[in-house]
């Protein structure tokens, strides 16, 4: 799906990543939230999917083409049915924020991630954003750039309902699993603010850097829960991380550090990538929504540090000893200091992803 440059390649890319991906959510058959989970997820992506199937043939009947860069010479003609491929825009950014979980297309983000398994949750979490954000910048990038006008106040408006509606719904939630379900809602509107700059390539991998950035540290959010977790007993609500630092300090540590860069505060990679993201935003003119989104951030910050209240001034609930091999709690480590030293040290990582995408725009 990534690498595809043409319509038909990219759709079955992306069927072949989602449906796995629900079968893997009802994995639980005797759970009733699982299969309900399963179910919303299953009806909601045939939805999505429809749209951004129905926005490919609209955009194939107006342009006489998939693949990707002759849609790119075609969309550019003067001469083509503008209404056609106003409408086409509308449908294959519908579709496309199904798949990264936007406002107001977010309805089934909370109720998969806490009916799936936490394994499958992370799973869900992790690699598809990059995918589905690979996919979002080679339609409207690399196709579809010369109807920026149309697409652009479109991701404006998604960004800033995901960045509410997502940090302003997580502050009621006690289930962590729901709670990190609408952090990823607020997230993925963040990552799309660097869409907003025509043709440049740093804004662009300021969104990749996020994009990265943010899958890392959420990997570490959901393995902190499977490693509290026991067979008969699921982590899943902040009661369950009360006294953690009691319990087993380091792990709390790391955790302290997940949470700190999901707020985006330094010096972890969070800060990192927010900054990039403002940084783009101001560099094209757009300084009222930098100013929304940090102020968004700021509510963010209220419920990421209310975990770290509770695993380090709340009074343990639980007492059974954490389980865990050397192997996943050595991962999980790893995980929590490479959060850490990529905020110290960011140049690295993100001159990759300038490099990722200065390739990608000269091809």
């Amino acid at each position: 799906m990534i690498s595809g440059s043409n319509l038909l390649t990219l759709y079955l890319g992306l069927e072949l990543l989602a449906l796995p991906t629900y079968a893997l959510v009802a994995m639980k058959r005797d759970s009733a939230l699982s299969t309900e989970a399963a179910m919303k997820y299953f009806i909601l992506g045939a939805l999505a999917s429809g749209f951004l199937l129905y926005g490919m043939s609209m955009l194939y009947g107006a342009t006489g083409s998939l693949d990707l860069d002759e849609i790119l010479k075609a969309v550019g003609d003067q001469r083509i049915n503008r209404l056609v491929l106003a409408f086409a825009v509308v449908f294959i950014v519908s579709g496309l924020a199904f798949k990264l979980g936007v406002a107001p297309f977010h309805m089934w983000v909370p109720d998969v991630y806490q009916g799936a398994p936490t394994a499958v949750t992370l799973l869900i979490a992790g690699a598809p954003k990059v995918a589905a954000f690979a996919l979002l910048f080679r339609l409207l990038v690399g196709g579809l750039l010369p109807l920026t006008h149309d697409w652009q106040p479109m991701i404006m408006i998604l960004a800033v309902m995901s960045l509410v509606i997502g940090n302003l719904t997580a502050i009621a939630q006690t289930n962590l699993k729901r709670m990190l379900a609408y952090s990823t809602i607020a997230h993925m509107g963040f990552m799309i603010l660097g869409m907003l700059s025509i043709f440049d390539e740093h804004a662009y991998s300021a969104a990749l850097f996020y994009a990265v950035t943010y899958v890392l540290t959420t990997l570490g959010s959901f393995g902190l829960l499977m490693m509290l977790s026991r067979k008969g007993y699921e982590c899943e609500t902040l009661d369950d991380l009360k006294g953690l630092n009691r319990r087993h300090p380091w792990m709390a540590f790391v955790g302290l550090i997940l949470m700190f860069s999901l707020a985006g505060i330094p010096p972890t990679v969070g800060f990192a990538a927010k900054l990039s993201i403002l940084e783009a935003l101001i560099d094209s003119d757009h300084l009222y929504l930098a100013i929304a989104a940090v102020m968004a951030s700021l509510v963010g910050a209220f419920y990421y540090l209310r975990v770290v209240k509770c695993m380090y001034f709340d009074e343990p609930i639980q007492t059974a000893p954490i389980e865990g091999g050397l192997i996943i709690k050595t991962v999980f480590t790893l995980n929590g200091l490479f959060v850490l030293l990529c905020g110290i040290f960011p140049a690295t990582l993100m001159a990759l992803c300038l490099s990722a995408m200065s390739t990608t725009l000269l091809s």
